[in-house]
């Protein structure tokens, strides 16, 4: 069963429990991509037609529960002889586990299990189901504490057909209420007396009622009381042991009326003002159901003894008749004793019948008990043959697993260790070995890494000896696999192979260059370069960017991860906008006296650098003269010049959009000079001024003295001197 793929779309991956009736498998729901249980029908049943029959039809009726405590039935279906049911699968251990573990648990956790379980059952009875086999196997408690109820559905169809082949009631004889040991139809308070016993065993760690076999137990619940909780658990509060004794009475009608109303006892129980609450009681004189044998013999004990009544009845009429006839004469021996007679046969008669009915149930109930003998080393053959012989069934299917330690076909495996003493038919599960397995790769490509994880882990391999590699991929999208190693349709070993599994990571992602400033050919080729591919080109203005080169990209900046492919778009600077105005604007400076060498520093800003200071140049002077800063103007895009004198700030002037435009922008006063110290003649004569200035861009100038400006961006020497002497006509005119 092991991984085979159910209906098309469960594939079974391990076996995770085994019931009397059923075998309980995890698979993988393919198509919801999720886990689920299956549970599989043991073969013995499958050519039972109205088993079958009830077995869908009360899987059906559980599917239609929909509660936070019910196992959720997801589907149900049948594969030639497999019927099986797909229920939710739940991460977790079931009741009887904790249990063993860790009872006596505490009151509060064991309150609310079974608040949580009489919750799920009192919705099942609002939907006219009974579950009949509520004991702690059937109780799963999740990893975050849920408890879910399961087995709903088929514990109808379990019950009546296992009455029907054996002639004794078949079940979990321990949470067994006492309408249930009699065979009579089980109702909602059945499912209730056996929640008081899970709740028992939870607070107490023992059942209440234990036995040498099945029937003895049976007729404990009919005629034996138990032991109190709190005689063997001080700890249990009166208010709780309350609840549990209500829940186990033998007399259905002085149980709980509802699963609704055990719960409102449940949830209030522990209330500081309940603890302490006076021990119920409840009046047993007139409980019928404390002393009736157990009803299992009753369909029989029914046929019996309508077959005595009736041979009763033919010799009363027969008596009857015999009165109305004349007495004989008195002295008459032969009538004298004919009524007694008559009497003393009928009795031994009727103990007769009772006897033999009692010795014929007897053998059907009592099954003789046998020790498991040890198969393993064992051919199949010859192991089934062994328990056979003793009267003890192999559980078909075998379950087939290779073992490097045996040889192929031999067993080395029984569910049932040896010396084990069980009754007759038990099933035994045996392992055989199989030939070592050869497998191949499954198909892997375009799924995604999970999906092959779980196809190579249900051909045996270990997923610790699975891992991935990723790998850019131009053809396979981010997440599907490219490939294996072994690849596809290799043979391997399952059971000792190393499987690398190849991932795609997408595309192969690079860094975005930096297009600002570059021509459209020399963008171009770089995205080119990198598999990337220029899409639209737009023109814009700009006062930065000079015309022909690009001024931004999107939708991707410097930077951003790109994949090949994707496409870019630029803008070209097409130059200035046409209302920019070039502007020159002449700056007077002079020494800090005269003659002395001074050094000038101008740093201005205008449209082309948003208002930013950008240096213009430095200049040694030793005399006054005039230099000229080439400005861009624009709306809103305002210039300003300001001058350092060796070093420290002297002056800012504001060049307005406005006032160039209109011929208003004010020229600044020459500075003043101080008068220089008496300096010695030179030898020789003095060097010329070191001029440093800051070189424009080509199309900058415009303005009044845009024809002395040399090609640096400065007044021609000719400009400079022409300059200078015109300061001095002025000076000598202001004297």
């Amino acid at each position: 069963m092991i991984g085979h793929e159910l209906g098309g779309r469960y594939q079974v991956i391990e076996r995770v429990g085994a019931g009397g009736m059923a075998l309980v498998y995890r698979a993988h729901d393919i198509l919801l991509n999720r886990n689920v249980a299956i549970k599989v029908l043991r073969n013995q049943f499958v050519h039972d037609e109205e088993f079958i029959r009830r077995f869908r039809r009360e899987a059906q009726s559980a599917a239609s529960l929909s509660h936070p405590n019910v196992v959720s039935i997801y589907d149900v279906g049948q594969e030639e002889d497999v019927h099986y049911i797909v229920m939710e699968y739940i991460e977790g251990k079931n009741l009887n586990e904790i249990i063993k573990e860790r009872a006596p648990l505490q009151v509060d956790e064991a309150i609310r299990i079974a608040s949580q379980i009489c919750d799920a059952l009192d919705h099942a009875h609002q939907s006219q189901i009974i579950h009949r086999d509520i004991k702690p196997h059937n109780i799963l408690i999740g990893r975050n504490g849920r408890v879910k109820v399961t087995d709903f559905g088929i514990a109808r169809a379990v019950t009546s057909t296992t009455i029907t082949q054996t002639g004794s009631v078949v079940g979990s004889v321990h949470y067994f209420s006492p309408e249930h040991a009699k065979g009579v139809t089980t109702g909602e308070k059945s499912d209730l007396y056996s929640l008081g016993i899970v709740l028992y065993q939870m607070l107490t760690g023992v059942l209440p009622f234990l036995g040498e076999s099945p029937i003895s137990v049976a007729l404990k619940h009919l005629q034996e009381e138990f032991e109190e909780p709190r005689i063997l658990n001080p700890l249990i509060p009166q208010s709780v042991e309350n609840v549990i004794l209500r829940s186990m009475r033998k007399n259905p009608d002085e149980r709980y009326q509802s699963a609704k109303q055990m719960l409102q006892d449940l949830e209030t129980c522990l209330l500081p003002e309940r603890r302490s609450e006076t021990k119920a009681s409840f009046h047993d004189d007139d409980d019928e159901d404390r002393t009736r044998i157990i009803p299992a013999i009753k369909p029989i004990q029914h046929t019996l003894s309508s077959r005595s009544s009736g041979g009763g009845d033919e010799r009363m009429r027969r008596i009857e008749d015999e009165e109305d006839v004349p007495p004989v004469a008195p002295g008459s021996k032969k009538r004298k004793w004919g009524m007694p007679a008559l009497w003393i046969g009928l009795t031994l008669l009727l103990l007769i019948a009772m006897g033999s009915v009692a010795w014929y149930v007897r053998s059907q109930l009592v099954v003789p008990e046998v020790t498991v003998p040890n198969v393993t080393n064992q051919s199949l053959e010859i192991a089934t043959a062994m328990l056979d012989e003793i009267g003890l069934v192999v559980e078909e299917p075998v379950v087939q697993q290779y073992n490097p330690n045996y040889d192929e076909n031999v067993v080395w495996e029984q569910s049932k260790k040896e010396g084990t003493v069980v009754k007759e038919g038990t099933h035994i599960i045996l392992t055989v070995s199989t030939a070592k397995p050869t497998s191949n790769i499954p198909k892997l490509t375009g799924g995604t890494y999970d999906d092959a994880v779980k196809a190579l882990i249900a051909q045996g391999v270990e997923q610790s000896r699975i891992s991935q590699d990723p790998r850019f991929s131009e053809e396979f999208a981010e997440g599907q696999v490219i490939g294996s190693d072994p690849a596809e349709g290799s043979e391997y070993d399952p059971q000792t192979a190393s499987i690398v599994i190849f991932v795609s990571k997408g595309k192969e992602s690079k860094p975005m260059p930096d297009l600002t400033g570059k021509t459209q050919n020399e963008a171009k080729a770089m995205l080119e370069e990198i598999g990337l591919v220029l899409d639209e080109v737009n023109e814009d203005t700009s006062y930065s960017v000079e015309a022909g080169k690009i001024t931004k990209q999107w939708p991707y900046e410097q930077g951003d991860l790109v994949s090949p492919g994707d496409k870019i778009s630029v803008s070209i600077s097409t130059g200035y906008p046409n209302e920019a105005l070039n502007y020159t604007f002449n700056v007077p400076v002079a020494p800090s006296s005269d003659g002395k060498k001074t050094k000038i520093r101008i740093v201005y800003s205008d449209a082309r650098n948003e208002g930013e200071p950008q240096e213009w140049g430095t200049r040694t002077i030793a005399k006054s003269q005039v230099l000229s800063v080439n400005l861009v103007l624009g709306p809103n895009k305002d210039g300003a010049v300001s001058i350092y004198q060796d070093g420290e700030y002297i002056e800012a002037f504001e060049v307005r959009y406005s006032d160039a435009k209109n011929g208003t922008v004010q020229q600044p006063e020459p500075p003043a000079t101080q008068t220089p110290e008496p300096t010695p003649v030179p030898t020789q004569a003095p060097p010329e001024p070191t001029i440093e200035p800051e070189i424009l861009p080509p199309d900058s100038g415009g303005g009044e003295n845009a024809g002395d400006v040399d090609q640096t961006g400065f007044l021609t020497e000719e400009a400079v001197q022409a300059k200078s002497n015109g300061n001095n006509k002025d000076k000598s005119k202001d004297h």
